[in-house]
């Protein structure tokens, strides 16, 4: 693995441990603090991937043409400043409007680092995909694990520590990026000559992933949001929460091997991979329908770490082999964007359905939803070529 690589898993690292210091506190810190119905909350959360959509899709489209240093410190600058400004006021409407410039960062942030992976390492296949989606993880693991911690002695210093972290990661983007050369607009002429025939021909299958993959989102930030209340409402308090997040990042590291000689030999096709995650994602929401003790969300999360191990790997590696040259941030801003409206929708539609009718009730409608993500994963390929199928 270059060494470059080595730098942006650190860096994706730590954007994540300072986005994870509100993630998981978001709805628990509106809802029982500030108290704020749990739509409300889903409110704050829906602006925050809005702006994150926002920050996706322009991050992509800068990426591409003015390069990868200058987006990320860009995106950097507009989230360590709301980061700020967010540790002295945190009101209701102080909260909604500091969150949402954090999204919009975050969001330029990651496809610039999706895209640099891959365009440093384009040998790499899904490796340099799968190293960032590591490294997110590991991230969401150290960052809740902290802000469980952190929350524990005062609620209010998860700002002090999150705009902290901002400003760590803004300094060592701008040490240690500087001199990355990635191949993002390079025979620009060339791509706009072929842009229209291949993007007229990749898009279309795109789309149809990204439906699923935005349903696998919609059910998956209900345990950045609302399952986190649902667990507080059964008694199991916020450090055993906490203690979900890291076993979920220490399983992603840990099985890493394991899933390496499952796709190499088992489960090659990448199409094969997002139907066999979307079927674990349904196991694990059908488990949390029995849950009322930690052991049974413990088991959950267990499922649902199996499930993401599939799909998050392989939606942004099919994104790249898609894209057309020159095109690869504006496809990697794309599926993020697809993944931030999940976050967008996800806590508002579920704290809308568990007000108005209880938490069964959603997980219910999130199985019902995972069947059509599974036709999705499924009928994507019937949109590409024979050459482009053996490609994927």
């Amino acid at each position: 693995m270059p060494k470059i690589i080595w730098l942006l898993i650190i860096g994706m690292s730590t954007n994540v441990i300072a986005a994870s210091f509100l993630w998981p506190l978001n709805t628990i810190y509106i809802h029982r603090q500030l108290g704020e119905p749990l739509a409300a909350a889903g409110l704050v959360l829906m602006m925050n991937a809005g702006a994150a959509i926002v920050g996706n899709l322009i991050g992509g489209r800068c990426f591409d043409r003015i390069g990868g240093y200058k987006t990320l410190m860009l995106g950097l600058s507009v989230s360590t400043i709301s980061a700020i400004f967010l540790a002295f006021f945190h009101d209701y409407y102080q909260y909604m409007a500091f969150l949402t410039g954090i999204g919009f960062g975050h969001g330029m942030v990651v496809p610039c680092f999706y895209s640099l992976a891959g365009s440093i390492w384009p040998q790499g296949g899904r490796r340099p995909f799968n190293a960032m989606y590591v490294a997110q993880n590991v991230g969401v693991s150290a960052g809740t694990a902290l802000a469980g911690l952190v929350a524990s002695i005062n609620i209010e210093f998860i700002f002090i520590a999150n705009s902290f972290t901002y400003l760590l990661l803004f300094t060592f983007a701008a040490i240690a990026f500087r001199r990355v050369q990635e191949r993002s607009t390079q025979a620009k002429e060339a791509a706009a000559m072929r842009e229209a025939a291949l993007r007229q021909g990749n898009l279309v299958p795109l789309i149809v992933v990204a439906v699923g993959f935005f349903i696998c989102w919609l059910g998956y930030v209900q345990w950045l949001s609302n399952i986190s209340v649902h667990m507080q409402d059964l008694g199991v308090g916020l450090q055993n929460y906490s203690l979900l997040w890291t076993i979920n990042g220490f399983l992603i590291v840990a099985l890493q091997p394991v899933m390496a000689l499952i796709v190499k030999y088992w489960i090659k096709r990448l199409k094969a991979q997002l139907m066999v995650g979307v079927v674990v994602f349904a196991i694990a929401y059908f488990m949390l329908l029995q849950a009322e003790v930690f052991a049974g969300f413990l088991i959950a999360m267990l499922i649902l770490t199996i499930g993401e191990l599939f799909v998050w790997p392989a939606v942004p590696t099919i994104a790249f082999r898609l894209a057309p040259k020159g095109k690869e941030g504006s496809y990697q801003g794309f599926v993020n964007s697809v993944a931030s409206a999940g976050r967008m929708i996800g806590p508002f539609l579920g704290g809308l359905l568990a007000d108005m009718f209880n938490m069964h009730v959603l997980f219910t409608v999130l199985l019902f939803l995972y069947a059509i993500a599974f036709a999705s994963f499924s009928l994507y390929e019937r949109f590409l070529n024979a050459e482009e199928r053996k490609q994927l």
